[in-house]
């Protein structure tokens, strides 16, 4: 068989417009565009693409711009200061820290500086709560985007079994809360699984997010299984996951590209924590 390829462009299409419209509803409601504000430390190349790409789709969704690029001389204090400006903003509805930041940085005390309302990256610790207890909250983005992409590929979520690779707080730990959530039953791997094969081999939905390039083969893949691929890395031969898609496609019944599959989900995610923190802020301005 040859696996369904899941586009996560045209998927992230789809939810950017309709980020669009709440957006254009919010403006005609309370006069004004809700905006997004990015922070950027340092010189970066790939950072500096990412939040790039991330202002580009802001932009277009009609969110204003807040864009804030320190140098990566900036001291915690400075971050720390910038933060609470933003805080304070009310025309800012998002803050996105973007990662990793120059060392001698305090990642976690600059997370948790921003307000847990203005988290669109859903990383602070009473995000993390929210979700880990299933209350309403802002959900990391990746992990949302994810979820996105199984539902609209018509993948039953509820009483499969889901395998993640991967324990990170960025994507492992969130997306497998998200499936459980869903009423999937959970396994997740990782460096120190033992017989990882004969785990994920036994999976139904599959979430290759260990960060190790072409990592997941065929012999890993129940045949018809869904497998998401969270990886990006650059080799010699390009962007790939970590996923080796050439021999999963043959066994898997979906798979998602790289790039073109999980990578617009991520933002199209963010744009969408944006306007609902926009609108939950001003629904209690409003109260």
């Amino acid at each position: 068989m040859t696996a369904n390829v899941i586009d996560g462009k045209a998927v992230a299409q789809a939810s950017q417009a309709q980020t669009a419209k709440r957006v254009a509803e919010f403006v005609a409601a309370y006069g004004f565009a809700p905006g997004l504000a990015t922070i950027l430390i340092g010189e970066d190349p790939a950072s500096e693409v990412y939040v790039r790409n991330k202002r580009k789709a802001a932009a277009a969704a009609g969110l204003a711009d807040f864009h804030e690029h320190l140098p990566a001389t900036a001291t915690q204090d400075e971050v720390e200061a910038l933060i609470d400006r933003l805080n304070a903003e009310p025309r800012v509805a998002g803050i996105l820290l973007q990662l990793p930041v120059p060392g001698g940085l305090d990642r976690t005390r600059l997370i948790e500086r921003i307000a847990p309302g203005k988290d669109v990256d859903g990383l602070t610790t009473l995000n993390q709560g929210r979700l880990a207890r299933g209350v309403q909250g802002l959900r990391p983005c990746t992990p949302s985007g994810i979820i996105e992409l199984l539902d609209f590929s018509g993948v039953s979520i509820e009483g499969s079994f889901a395998v993640v690779v991967g324990r990170s707080e960025l994507v492992g730990h969130p997306v497998a809360e998200l499936l459980l959530q869903r009423n999937a039953t959970i396994a997740i791997a990782h460096s120190r699984t033992r017989d990882l094969a004969a785990l994920t081999a036994q999976a139904d939905i599959l979430i290759a997010a260990a960060g190790v390039p072409e990592f997941i083969g065929a012999e890993h893949v129940k045949r018809g299984a869904a497998v998401i691929d969270v990886g990006i890395h650059r080799t010699d031969k390009g962007l790939t996951g970590d996923v080796r898609f050439g021999e999963v496609a043959e066994v898997a019944g979906w798979i998602t590209p790289v790039p073109g599959g999980v990578g617009p989900m991520t933002i199209a995610a963010l744009l969408s924590n944006t306007i609902a923190a926009a609108e939950v802020a001003a629904a209690g301005s409003a109260s």
